[in-house]
């Protein structure tokens, strides 16, 4: 009789590619990683407390939804500091390259919690919610894929166009639907969507470009670890500004429960039945 397999002896550590093992024990690209993971546990912890006295429905919802925002964010950082979530990929006419693929699952999970939340202060329709969120997720998954795709130069900057295609419906919804949707709430509530949308466009904004200079794209600061770090310090700190800033921003307004976006002064659009 065959010899039964030994389950325990099959579980091995997880082996890293040797690039990337020292890409990750570089200093400066440790930094971008593991400072995040810190200031994302502090956010949770400081989030939590600001929504301690939260009773209304409506405002307990978009605290969670915001509060998702860091969670999300801590899991896939530590994803990428233990390099659960770091490949190699060959770049055609480049080579080998080391990719920090995990930050497109950061992306995926945590922006349509951005955009869900926004909505929701805007008083969006339930189609317009789905849209854009619907929009973002192909446009983080299209990223990815043009970070991985390896056959030919030319189809990462195809992935790259098709990601900002659906980057641009999103921003159509931030910019011009949403301005409309959130006309006529209170004026705090305006003020505030207004300054969140300008911050969120704007550091939205800043992705694609530090993708399209970075090591993934033009490679303007070379392909070595060092240019690995500063594209992973430009993201890490795009990321402070459109996630805890942006969070703290809108947690700040929303912990005195503010009649605007309470449940009884719910918009319309959001739950009429037209939108199921």
């Amino acid at each position: 009789m065959a010899p039964m397999p030994n389950p325990v002896a099959a579980l091995q550590p997880m082996q890293l590619d040797p690039a990337v093992e020292e890409a990750l024990a570089d200093p400066l690209l440790s930094a971008s990683l593991w400072g995040m993971i810190a200031l994302m546990g502090l956010a949770i912890l400081l989030f939590v407390y600001m929504g301690r006295n939260v009773t209304d429905d409506r405002v307990k919802l978009m605290f969670a939804a915001t509060i998702g925002i860091p969670a999300v964010s801590i899991a896939s950082y530590l994803g990428l500091a233990s390099g659960l979530t770091v490949g190699i990929v060959d770049i055609p006419g480049r080579g080998e390259s080391v990719t920090l693929w995990g930050r497109y699952l950061t992306w995926t999970f945590s922006t349509p919690l951005i955009l869900f939340a926004l909505g929701l202060l805007a008083g969006t329709s339930r189609a317009k919610l789905f849209t854009v969120v619907l929009f973002d997720m192909a446009m983080c998954v299209t990223g990815l894929a043009a970070a991985l795709t390896t056959q030919a130069l030319w189809l990462r900057w195809a992935w790259f166009a098709l990601s900002s295609a659906f980057f641009a419906v999103v921003l159509y919804i931030i910019l011009v639907e949403w301005p409309r949707d959130v006309a006529d709430r209170d004026p705090d509530v305006r003020e505030l969507f207004d300054r969140l949308k300008v911050l969120t466009v704007v550091l939205w904004v800043g992705y694609p470009v530090i993708w399209a200079a970075g090591t993934e794209g033009l490679a303007l600061l070379g392909t070595g670890t060092t240019a690995l770090a500063l594209t992973s310090w430009g993201y890490s700190l795009l990321d402070v500004g459109a996630k805890f800033v942006f969070a703290f921003l809108l947690l700040r307004f929303l912990a005195d429960e503010p009649a605007g976006v309470t449940e009884s002064a719910q918009v319309e659009p959001f739950v009429t039945p037209g939108d199921d």
